[in-house]
């Protein structure tokens, strides 16, 4: 359900609720919700997931890189039923922290693929600034 959905420059909220607490919390152009709790100091991540009952019952609409379809997903949010949403609860833990500064582009700058956490982790996808090797 998730797999394959991008999007960038996405307004976020980002808190620290109390030391270590970080949620960061957004509404995607597609009018799903998502919130993020992060612990790294425990190295955990609980995830919240809010998604309109149209991407759950169409979501072929949304697996692609969003902002080149911003108009079709806000037709899709009139088109379609909101209503009930779908939850996808989420835990993770977290298995790479790094500091990439604030607007780098190369953070988000391609679709997910399969080995892409590993290579990120193995030093094979961004070099020391934090740019991506592989354009």
């Amino acid at each position: 359900m998730v797999a394959g959905r991008w999007v960038k420059n996405q307004e976020v909220s980002l808190v620290m609720l109390t030391e270590g607490i970080y949620k960061i919390a957004w509404t995607e152009p597609t009018g799903t919700d998502v919130a993020l709790d992060f612990l790294p100091n425990e190295e955990k991540m609980h995830g919240m997931i809010f998604f309109p009952k149209w991407v759950e019952e169409h979501p072929e609409i949304t697996v692609c890189f969003q902002n080149d379809f911003i108009e079709l997903m806000h037709e899709s949010r009139e088109k379609f039923e909101t209503y009930p949403k779908y939850l996808v609860p989420e835990f993770a833990k977290i298995t790479y922290v790094g500091k990439a500064g604030k607007n780098n582009d190369d953070v988000v700058a391609q679709a997910p693929y399969q080995g892409m956490t590993n290579d990120i982790r193995n030093g094979k996808y961004y070099n020391t600034s934090y740019e991506m090797i592989n354009k």
